[in-house]
């Protein structure tokens, strides 16, 4: 499938957002195309709006998705995804939640405060443990508990 990143974050941009993350959820025949955006002091639900417009045109002449699909465009929210590696720098910190696709010591869930990031590697303390989780094995990733 197509690297939407790179076909929507043009778009994005020239708008005056950040574009947090892309997902694809769903079936081959039935899914869900997700835009995460965000800007200082927050995303409103016109920007989502303006944004949801501005993509469903660009998707209509790309035509990358060759079955039904719907698209959704929102802030992340307090329990904000991370996507980037440099998501996992910018909230050091801070709570995250990890899935990791291959496990990893037996666990696949890490729940603690992110410490950084060294080379591929997310670092994340788990009940006064530090854990260095290989970026590519990643499967998702939150913030939690932000308030």
């Amino acid at each position: 499938m197509l690297d939407f990143t790179a076909l929507f974050e043009p778009v994005i941009e020239s708008m005056g957002y950040e574009l947090v993350g892309v997902e694809f959820v769903g079936s081959e025949h039935n899914g869900v195309l997700r835009v995460y955006i965000d800007k200082p002091g927050g995303v409103t639900i016109d920007d989502c709006a303006e944004a949801s417009h501005q993509l469903s045109a660009l998707l209509d002449v790309e035509d990358p998705i060759g079955h039904r699909y719907s698209l959704e465009v929102s802030s992340p929210g307090l329990d904000r995804p991370l996507f980037k590696l440099d998501d996992y720098r910018r909230f050091v910190g801070l709570r995250a939640k990890i899935k990791l696709a291959v496990p990893m010591q037996g666990r696949r869930n890490f729940t603690g405060q992110l410490r950084g990031v060294e080379d591929d590697r997310v670092l994340i303390e788990v009940d006064n443990e530090l854990y260095e989780l290989p970026w590519p094995d990643i499967a998702r990733a939150h913030l939690v508990d932000q308030v």
